[in-house]
Order: C-alpha cells, then structure tokens, then sequence
C-alpha cells in the first residue's frame, strides 16, 4: 500500500476525515506529498496540467507593465522588491525579468518563494542569469521577509489551499467528510464559515454550497504584513462568494489532464485545488490596509492593460513560427471560454 494511503486508512480508522484534511495530506505531507515530489507535475505529455506560462510569455509581459506603473506610483524608488509566494518553476519571474528594461529593470529585484523541491530546481535553471546579476534571489516559506516596497504577485496560489466543501441540504449544513466507505455528506457546525456564507446570500437552495479555506487568514497576513506599500495581485481561479454558493463549489483533481471531482483517490499523485473565494480574499486585504480591491477576468485584464497594438506590429517581424506561437498564446488569454476566461485577476494598493 502507498505511504499516505496507509497513514489516511490509521486515521479512517478513528472516524471519518474531513475533506480539507485529505487535501493537506495530497499536498503538503513532508514526505509523500504532491508538492513536495522531486519531480514537477507543470507541462504537457506526461505531466498533470498546464498553466498560462506555458503558452508563452504573454502574461509576464503584462505583468510587468502593471509592476512598472506601481513602481511610478511609489516615486520610483531605488529598489522595487517584487514577492512571488507559491512561485513554482519561476517562469513568471524569468517573463517578468525578461520583459522589463531602463531604470525600472535597475530597481527590479524578483524574490521567489516556493518551498516545492521540483520547483526550486526548475526555477534554478530558469533564473540562472537573474541570480548571478543579484536581480533575482529565493526566500524560504519560513522565512521572516523584511519590510519592503513593491508588490506581491501570485499565479494559482490560494486554489492550492486545503479547503472544506459545505453544502446546504435545505435545512442544515454539511460537509463532505471521507469514510471508509467513500465520500459523505455529514450535518455539522460551520462556525465561522456559517457566518460568512449568511452574510453573502439572499437565500439559500438545496445543494447550494462552497468552499472554506482555514488558513487564508494566516497566509494573507504572512503576506500583506512585510509589504510597506505597493501592489497585491493575484491570478487565481474562484469567484465572488456568491457565485460560488450559487454554483456548490467543491473539490477537484488534476490528473494527467483531467479533471474530476475524485479527490480522495491517489493521494500524493494528483493535484487537488478549490475555487478561490475573491470576497473574502479582498476581504482580508481590507483588513491589512489594502484599498481599491477589485477582481476581473484574466482575459479582460490582459486587454485593458497589455498594448495589444503595439505588440501586434513588433510580432510582424518575428520569424513565423514565433508570430504563430504569441498569437496563440494570446488568443488562450483572451477568447471566450479559453484559458483566461477561467482564470481572475485581483488587484489592490497599500500606502
């Protein structure tokens, strides 16, 4: 039997686990979790899924357009810290790196935070010429971060947060435990979650539900507190809280590139994520003196901020297989029902 499977059957044994639990265990034990594989899940053939850094450059160019106006924002000061917690195989940082230039490129520095082995090795390679000219350097997820000017940016960050599924039934709340005989639905206290879904709904239907993230709280605080002034983004999937009620958001399983709601199966050898609840997420911005906070679409974002024009006539004199290969790359970000209709940008300002 595998690792985690023997240690989730000893905890089966005791009572049935919630589902946030499971997802803890998938991702993040020490040993045997997903995410802390000697070998990334990110690509194609062989791999789980993709993400948008593996279309292209596209978004890391657009990204470093919007770090660049925070930086005019702040006076431009002589050192720009841009944060990327959750940063994988440092691919947006290596776009980002890439596409800037003049005294904004002198200001730069791009820290990358990811404790995932398979991630640090890649994102090694991908910084390599970043690290050597000091424009580039890691912080480890423990690690105390000074205070700062700039921003923090992530790329599907807090849908990799263990999350509980709760569903209302008509007259109770539930949530989705695991038993020894599959999944359940059980009657229980939400606590605070009860509260927040209350507050956010005019009424509730049978089966309408979402997701609850305990260590959202703590993770914005690790964040939000070092940063003195300047831009929080993030690129996530989710919703408004009560679109996400509405539709009963529930769990997922990245595997070999489907996706399905079989999240307690291969512990350790799929990824698990959850929709990200922008409400509360803004929410917990407020909180740490974060204003103007407001979420769009991926797609709706890249065309208010890119200069799409501009780009369209430099891709003019690229060789045709690199125009075909930024014009696909910029039609997954844009088009209805590709990848940037799925995902959302939040943004928000400190200082």
């Amino acid at each position: 039997m595998k690792p985690l499977n023997e240690l989730l059957q000893t905890r089966l044994a005791q009572g049935p686990v919630p589902a946030a639990e499971v997802m803890a265990l998938g991702l993040y034990h020490p040993e045997h979790g997903y995410y802390r594989r000697a070998e990334g899940p990110w690509g194609f053939a062989g791999k789980d899924y993709y993400t948008a850094l593996d279309l292209g450059p596209l978004l890391g160019q657009t990204l470093a357009l919007r770090l660049e106006a925070a930086w005019e924002r702040l006076d431009r000061p002589a050192r720009f810290t841009a944060l990327e917690p959750g940063a994988g195989r440092g691919w947006l940082g290596r776009d980002l790196l890439n596409a800037v230039s003049g005294p904004f490129a002198e200001a730069l520095v791009y820290v990358h935070r990811d404790d995932n082995p398979a991630a640090k090795a890649a994102a090694e390679a991908a910084l390599a010429p970043f690290l050597a000219a000091n424009r580039a350097q890691f912080a480890a997820e423990s690690e105390a971060l000074e205070p700062f000017l700039g921003a923090v940016f992530s790329n599907e960050l807090f849908d990799a947060l263990p999350a509980q599924p709760w569903r209302w039934d008509g007259e109770r709340w539930t949530r989705e435990v695991l038993t020894t005989g599959g999944p359940q639905w059980q009657a229980a206290d939400p606590g605070e979650a009860g509260a927040w879904f209350a507050a956010h709904t005019d009424g509730l239907e049978p089966r309408d539900g979402s997701v609850w993230c305990e260590s959202l709280p703590a993770l914005v605080r690790d964040l939000a507190a070092p940063l003195e002034a300047g831009l929080f983004l993030a690129v996530d999937y989710g919703e408004s809280v009560d679109r996400l009620l509405a539709k009963g958001a529930d769990l997922r399983r990245f595997k070999a590139h489907g996706v399905d709601g079989r999240w307690h199966e291969d512990l350790g050898e799929a990824d698990l994520t959850a929709d990200v609840d922008f409400t509360r997420l803004a929410h917990l911005l407020e909180g740490h003196r974060f204003m103007g906070l407001g979420h769009v679409e991926l797609s709706k974002w890249i065309r208010t901020h890119a200069p799409l024009d501009q780009w369209g006539a430099q891709w003019l004199t690229l060789p045709e297989a690199d125009r075909k290969a930024r014009t696909e790359n910029l039609l997954q970000l844009t088009l209805p029902g590709m990848m940037g209709s799925r995902f959302r940008v939040l943004e928000g300002w400190k200082g």
